[in-house]
């Protein structure tokens, strides 16, 4: 089983999807799990604080590394000491994410995402707590709940059980054009290549249409 730790300040975001479609399925054959970590609950004081304002100023707030440092705490306890694990920041500055990297993470056992917020989280949290950091691309999130999600479902498809059929694949069988019922919509007409039952030539026809 792969768990998934996210640690996160709006769980309520993100739960419904994790628990639907593929992911969902997964979860109940006990391929996958999902831990969702409420930061808030590892704040500081009576009003749970959870950020500050940066040294040297700036605008806007930055993720304290008391409560990240917690919440990583909370998950990594004696037990899953022993399993394969790796702790992911989600930065602008991190390594691009893509397939490969995904096949990668799907060799370990439990996979621990810091989804940060505001301006930022303290740099500490990058250099002393993650394994890595990872970005999307050349773009900016208001947080790291969206690339929790992508990253999650990208790895998941990856753990043997997860998908149906192993050529449901993306990467091993190509992304070709796909058309369905009905065959002729007005001007619009499916490929008669895909009508006339010659498998060899199907298949020679998707592998062009990708390549």
């Amino acid at each position: 089983m792969v768990t998934f730790h996210i640690i996160t300040l709006f769980p309520e975001a993100i739960e419904n999807y994790l628990h639907s479609s593929i992911l969902g399925r997964a979860e109940k054959k006990k391929i996958l799990k999902f831990h969702l970590v409420n930061l808030r609950k590892f704040g500081l004081g009576k009003h749970k604080k959870v950020d500050d304002r940066p040294f040297g100023g700036g605008p806007g707030m930055a993720l304290k590394i008391e409560p990240i440092m917690a919440a990583v705490g909370s998950i990594l306890n004696p037990k899953s000491k022993k399993r394969k694990t790796r702790i992911i920041l989600f930065s602008t500055r991190g390594k691009v994410f893509t397939q490969k990297e995904a096949k990668r993470l799907a060799k370990y056992q439990d996979i621990v995402f810091i989804c940060g917020r505001y301006e930022g989280v303290d740099e500490r949290v990058a250099k002393h707590l993650a394994d890595e950091e990872l970005s999307l691309g050349d773009f900016v999130l208001a947080g790291g709940e969206l690339p929790a999600l992508i990253v999650t479902e990208a790895v998941s498809r990856q753990v043997p059980g997860v998908l149906g059929k192993y050529e449901s694949l993306e990467d091993i069988k190509g992304s070709y054009p796909v058309y369905t019922r009905p065959e002729k919509l007005g001007k619009w007409k499916v490929p008669s290549v895909l009508l006339e039952g010659n498998h060899k030539k199907i298949e020679e026809w998707r592998r062009r249409s990708f390549l």
